[in-house]
């Protein structure tokens, strides 16, 4: 047999695939064992978008839609993203895919061409290295640490601009820090993009989830320039629960969404039709829920927060957003528990997983190897004994 491509050769498995698979093997063995991996809401999607759903289905609306979506859900985009955070799009400048991902990988494949460089800050989301290097393209990590909130700065970004670079990839509120650019950072990050004449792809699919107060701010919004030079990323996904019905959307020029739709319309098409008709319902219908949801997530932070700082030789930062913390391990580097050294994050999971039953992800995957993430979209209880857990292994270790 000849060999497969060098691209799909070099592609990695997620980090976090080890420890996901032992714990779920020792759920299905019978054991009491915690996670904080969930990267999706513990809520359930609200009825009314499930009854929109039903309800298309039972109309006939199951055919193709046109390969980048629906016209009603672009338009529904467009007013949401409008009343949300002031960002001003037409339908034509919108495309629906097989949600933020799939959005993502679509970008980068018409942006990229072999060897062009993606100025990609650390920690970032483990998927966000593979795709550029799957699209050819070649990941240009900046590491921002704790004493930075996890942000770079414009000197950092300007540092790492070569003939190459053709994007900076920007998350925020981010996954996994839950950290947030304000506007004058990213005002500041956008105008070296601008003087570079870089793309920025803009994941915001955390955006309603911000807390303290605080609201989310799109770089599209600060000025037309900048937005010409945007991708924006988003979905229903973590907004309303409906991590399952993959549907995303991008807003960009039209020149450029022209160019997505092809791509898409060759590969994938457009996402579930009846799927397509809930999104429009969970933009235009009632937002009450969203609310909810992210009232429940700010006290959840509050205590998973308050919890690990009052553990001895574990910290993390007060995320501003997303439903993630980063806890520190740099204390615990180097030592040794339950009879294994503690090399990095990969390590401490491992042991913790096999002697404390609490499953968390290794950061080595997001570039912070010294980090586990933990996700608070899980109940206050699992969250008390959870850390509880955590508290009494290394207690005893």
């Amino acid at each position: 047999m000849k060999p497969i491509s060098q691209i799909a050769s070099h592609v990695h498995a997620s980090t976090t695939l080890a420890i996901d698979s032992m714990y779920k093997k020792m759920k299905a063995d019978g054991l009491d064992v915690i996670g904080f991996g969930a990267g999706e809401p513990d809520f359930n999607t609200p009825a009314n978008i499930i009854e929109a759903a039903e309800r298309a289905m039972r109309e006939g609306k199951t055919k193709y839609t046109p390969a980048s979506g629906l016209l009603e859900l672009k338009a529904a985009v467009c007013d949401r993203m409008y009343e949300d955070i002031g960002v001003s799009y037409n339908t034509n400048q919108v495309l629906i895919a097989s949600g933020a991902k799939h959005n993502l990988f679509i970008a980068f494949s018409v942006l990229l061409d072999p060897g062009d460089e993606v100025i990609l800050p650390a920690p970032f989301w483990v998927s966000y290295a593979e795709m550029i290097a799957m699209c050819g393209g070649v990941p240009v990590i900046v590491k921002a640490g704790e004493d930075q909130n996890f942000k770079i700065t414009p000197e950092q970004l300007e540092a790492a601009i070569t003939p190459k670079t053709k994007c900076l990839c920007l998350n925020t509120p981010s996954n996994p820090t839950g950290m947030i650019y304000s506007k004058e950072e990213l005002l500041a990050l956008a105008e070296v993009c601008v003087k570079h004449d870089l793309y920025i792809i803009s994941d915001e699919i955390y955006y309603s989830l911000v807390y303290d107060g605080k609201k989310a701010v799109s770089v599209s919004t600060l000025d037309d320039e900048i937005r010409q030079h945007t991708i924006l990323i988003n979905g229903v996904s973590k907004t309303y629960a409906m991590t399952g019905w993959r549907v995303g959307y991008t807003m960009a020029e039209e020149s450029l969404i022209k160019v997505m739709g092809n791509f898409v319309s060759h590969s994938t098409g457009a996402p579930a039709t009846f799927a397509q008709w809930g999104a429009v319902e969970a933009l235009r219908g009632p937002q009450d829920q969203v609310e909810v949801m992210r009232q429940a997530f700010e006290r959840r932070r509050n205590l998973i927060v308050d919890r690990v700082n009052a553990v001895p030789d574990i910290s993390c930062l007060k995320p501003e957003g997303a439903f993630y913390i980063m806890i520190n391990l740099q204390k615990l580097i180097g030592k040794e528990l339950y009879g294994v050294k503690i090399n990095d994050s990969d390590d401490f999971a491992n042991v913790l997983l096999n002697h404390g039953h609490v499953a968390v992800v290794p950061c080595t995957g997001f570039a912070a190897p010294e980090f586990v993430r933990l996700s608070y979209a899980t109940s206050e209880q699992i969250i008390n004994e959870g850390i509880d857990r955590i508290a009494n292994f290394l207690k005893n270790a």
